[in-house]
């Protein structure tokens, strides 16, 4: 993000809350088919014949699998530098990262992070302005392990659906260059739908949807509810003319049913197995409501 000309700031993280209601828009959850335990289950032995658990028993057991699984998410970042023909330089925004980080921290979930390019990815400098800090930025800035993991993202293509159960796409400008036009991040959206797992996006990222197709090859947003950074808010930070496309035009032009809140403000909207937030106010409320989903369909 960008400084708006007119302005001179964007909003800080605590103007942009001040007198914002939470417009929070949450379509009808899919329904998901729970496989249940018969009328009884069958264990195997080496010297007898299987031997019989009790139905309430196997499913003692099949809960505390789940209630001590622990829940793997793949937070996938850009690794564009580049802000057009600017000369400017951009990348992921912070708090995108670091809110959503400390939300699947403290649910106990395992965190990966990953790039196209792997290794550090480049962080938008004006993220980590003053205006624009907030206590999960500070936190993460100051957390080794966190910063050891963003220097050594894995490469984007080594990532498999088969081993997280969620994916989560921080924003910044930088996806709109690369991962909106990468081939192997759209697959990856896809399988992890077909798989029946959760998918969230923030900021810009919705834009990396843009390519993202259903199995029967139709825009995987057509006529699902989808929100991301507005074309207002865009105008404000000065860079209509510097990115390649506006996300809320091409949600739209993708057949996506659009809305938004106010600009700055938490908003995002979750249509099934999709969610998606607005701005970087938006990220940590995208990330609980990821977290929701995982914990509904476990």
């Amino acid at each position: 993000m960008e400084v708006a000309p007119a302005t001179g700031r964007l909003p800080s993280a605590t103007d942009r809350m001040a007198d914002l209601p939470e417009e929070i828009e949450t379509a009808d959850r899919v329904g998901l088919d729970v496989v249940g335990i018969g009328g009884h289950q069958r264990a195997a032995s080496l010297e007898c014949a299987p031997a019989v658990i009790p139905t309430a028993a196997a499913a003692r057991t099949n809960n505390n699998l789940v209630e001590n699984k622990v829940m793997k998410v793949v937070m996938i970042l850009t690794s564009h530098d580049q802000l057009g023909d600017t000369g400017r330089k951009t990348g992921f925004w912070l708090e995108e990262l670091a809110a959503p980080y400390y939300v699947f921290k403290e649910a106990g979930y395992e965190i990966t992070l990953a790039s196209p390019e792997g290794g550090q990815p480049p962080l938008d400098p004006k993220s980590n302005e003053p205006a624009f800090q907030t206590e999960d930025t500070r936190r993460f800035e100051a957390d080794a392990e966190a910063r050891e993991a963003l220097a050594n993202t894995v490469k984007l293509a080594d990532i498999s659906q088969a081993d997280f159960d969620t994916v989560f796409y921080p924003g910044g400008h930088g996806p709109m260059w690369d991962l909106a036009e990468s081939p192997v991040s759209a697959a990856l959206i896809e399988s992890f739908l077909a798989a029946n797992k959760p998918v969230a996006l923030v900021c810009h990222a919705p834009g990396v949807l843009r390519h993202v197709k259903t199995p029967n090859g139709r825009p995987l947003v057509e006529g699902k509810k989808v929100t991301g950074f507005t074309n207002s808010e865009e105008a404000a930070v000065g860079l209509t003319d510097v990115v390649p496309f506006l996300v809320e035009d091409e949600l739209q032009a993708k057949g996506g049913i659009y809305s938004k809140g106010p600009d700055w403000g938490p908003y995002f909207v979750q249509d099934g197995l999709l969610i998606t937030g607005q701005n970087p106010a938006s990220s940590a409320g995208a990330a609980r409501r990821l977290v929701e989903e995982l914990a509904m369909s476990a």
